[in-house]
Formats: C-alpha cells, structure tokens, sequence
C-alpha cells in the first residue's frame, strides 16, 4: 500500500533475522506480524505477534528465512525503519530505529510519530 516500488518498507539487522527465523521455526509461524496500536505515555505502541498466514493487504519483507508482515494501518508508519535484536547484561530484543518517531517515553514502549501537515 505504502512501498516503494524496489525498496523493503522496513530493513533488518542479521541478529533480527536470526532472532526472527529461530523464532519462527520455534513457533510454527508463517511470520512476524507488526503493527502499531493507540496506548503508552506518548501516544502509539508497537504491536508483534507470530501468525499462521499473511492477511490481505499486508507488506511482506522476507529475508535470510525471516518473514516480516505489515498491518495495512502501520505500513505509513513504519516505512524506513530498521529493526534490530539486541541482547545487553539487563535486557534483549528488539529495538525499532524508525525515522518517523519524533518522541519516546520514558520507559521506551510507546513513541509519537511525526504528523503529516494538513494540505
């Protein structure tokens, strides 16, 4: 819906393909679905569940046996992230590296995306 003809709408790191084939081998999964949702301090959430299928009109980003989908409804939201998988001493997962965010909380769940000026 919202891609650019020859360009992935999102890109992955290698440990987020890793992370993301291992895990859908793990569970059965034909991918991992994001999408964005209203909640958190400053706005949206991001959303990621395991899926058995693609639904119709999602963005499909499939490499290195990873499989990413994109809600429809996320698609303007996401295009031109990076998503990485990290693992530090307190904590591991992944991490969003989205151009469209324009602030974050405090806790580091929720961001507030850029609003498109009204014509």
């Amino acid at each position: 819906m919202f891609s650019i003809p020859g360009k992935a709408a999102v890109t992955l790191t290698p440990a987020a393909k890793a992370q993301i084939a291992r895990l859908m081998q793990t569970q059965g999964a034909a991918g991992l679905r994001l999408g964005v949702k209203k909640g958190g301090c400053a706005g949206m959430e991001y959303t990621m569940d395991f899926v058995s299928a693609p639904q119709p009109h999602d963005e499909v980003v499939e490499e290195d046996g990873a499989r990413v989908l994109i809600a429809p409804l996320a698609q303007m939201f996401l295009i031109g992230t990076e998503i990485d998988y990290e693992t530090s001493l307190l904590e591991q997962g992944f991490k969003f590296r989205n151009p469209n965010v324009t602030e974050t909380c405090g806790c580091g769940t929720s961001v507030k995306f850029r609003e498109e000026p009204s014509a």
